[in-house]
């Protein structure tokens, strides 16, 4: 076990477990009103799910811009310390007085990696692309995405073949260092704020609607990647089966959601992602017919406009009615949609290209250490003193929503580090 790491001495300091857009706006806000703040990641950058999306509904706007000045601010800022494959694997105390154990898995790669690329072209091993949810490829060592902070290499040492050198060899400013281990820190701190962020739900577990199965059933977090500019397929929306052009579309609401089978709840933003996500479409093939099976069309406040604008815009077929199964042609890998109309009662079958599936938020909060309370689907509640949840590891909410709730969290947790140090 390390010493006590020598910048992290302030019992005044606040830990933020999570570096998503969540995790990162309570860190700077909380060191923006003078509060000390260590920023613990998991992965090997920050920057969360939010970075991976195309566009932010309602404005439609990249989220490139609103990260790149949270990234500003925090690199501005001294008063924050980031940890990246970092977890929190202990914590002990009470409100303003805790003691974290924070356990950082090697990187293999130093600060003095400058991104040259030399070692990624000798790489002999190529991975799954995890920013891309394995739409792509990339070799063994690689930088997490274009924007990554901190800016340095990452080796995924479990893939590498035994005894190989060839990274090492090839960089001429010696930053690789394949011998490192993992390491544990221990940080006291007066509050913790738990922005650990959610995972799509697994749409195989759905089987009647064939994902897993067949190639042109995807996800609308997968859809997102491939519209990104970023992503894959450069924002050209594509069949994976083919690489063609999709004509027909449809997207199934509450893919697994609303369902006792599944999930229970319905997780609030994922209506407002597939009508942004048809507007991808309508730009890309403005002839495109375009059809949505829901439930019920779910946007919320202000999103009532946003779905108002793009249902007349887009020239959208709605159909209020859930999708019971979806099946392959297997000459054409077209899908074959079955569904019954709520209005009508009728049942019909209709052949689509692509079929998106809106698969429900799941919180990722199982990791944390005790203390941390949930509610019966797993999402944090703020009930414990010194201990506050944010984004959606509280509960599935857009960006909009986490990035406000992130500054609640963050006056929370600043208001028990001022009330500790008054009683110290």
């Amino acid at each position: 076990m390390n010493d006590l790491h020598p910048d992290l001495e302030d019992r005044n300091r606040i830990l933020v477990v999570g570096g998503g857009i969540a995790g990162m706006t309570a860190a700077v806000e909380a060191a923006e009103a003078g509060c000390g703040v260590v920023l613990i990641e998991r992965s090997p950058a920050l920057g969360g799910r939010a970075l991976r999306m195309n566009l932010y509904f309602p404005k439609l706007c990249p989220p490139a811009c609103g990260l790149e000045i949270n990234l500003r601010r925090l690199k501005a800022n001294s008063r924050i310390t980031v940890f990246t494959l970092a977890e929190l694997e202990e914590l002990s105390g009470t409100p303003g007085h805790y003691e974290a154990t924070i356990k950082i898995a090697p990187r293999y790669v130093t600060d003095a990696c400058t991104g040259c690329g030399e070692c990624v072209a000798v790489c002999p091993v190529e991975v799954a692309d995890e920013f891309n949810y394995g739409l792509a490829r990339t070799k063994a060592i690689h930088a997490p995405h274009h924007m990554a902070f901190p800016a340095q290499y990452v080796v995924e040492r479990n893939f590498c073949q035994p005894e190989c050198t060839a990274c090492l060899r090839a960089c001429r400013y010696g930053a690789i260092a394949l011998e490192q281990q993992a390491e544990r820190k221990k940080v006291r701190v007066a509050a913790v704020v738990a922005a650990t962020g959610w995972v799509e739900y697994d749409a195989k577990k759905i089987g009647n609607l064939g994902f897993g199965r067949f190639p042109n059933v995807v996800t609308n977090v997968l859809f997102e990647r491939m519209a990104a500019p970023d992503g894959p397929s450069r924002g050209k929306i594509l069949r994976p089966s083919d690489g063609k052009a999709p004509r027909r579309i449809a997207f199934v609401q509450c893919a697994g959601s609303r369902d006792e089978n599944h999930l229970p709840y319905c997780s609030s933003v994922c209506c407002s992602a597939s009508l942004k996500q048809t507007t991808y479409l309508r730009k890309l093939y403005p002839d495109a017919e375009i059809t949505v099976f829901y439930i019920d069309l779910r946007t919320p406040g202000l999103l009532q406009d946003f779905s108002n604008r793009v249902t007349e815009e887009s020239h959208l077929r709605l159909i209020k009615g859930k999708v019971g199964k979806i099946e392959e042609d297997a000459g054409t890998r077209d899908l074959l949609v079955t569904a019954e109309e709520t209005l009508s009662g009728k049942k019909a079958t209709e052949q689509f290209d692509l079929v998106v599936l809106a698969t429900g938020m799941v919180p990722q909060t199982a990791g944390l250490p005790r203390g941390f309370s949930v509610d019966e689907f797993g999402f944090l509640q703020n009930n414990t003193p010194g201990l506050y949840a944010a984004g959606c590891a509280k509960r599935p909410e857009e960006v909009a929503a986490s990035v406000r709730d992130a500054t609640g969290a963050a006056l929370k947790a600043m208001q028990c580090a001022v009330r500790s140090a008054r009683h110290a």
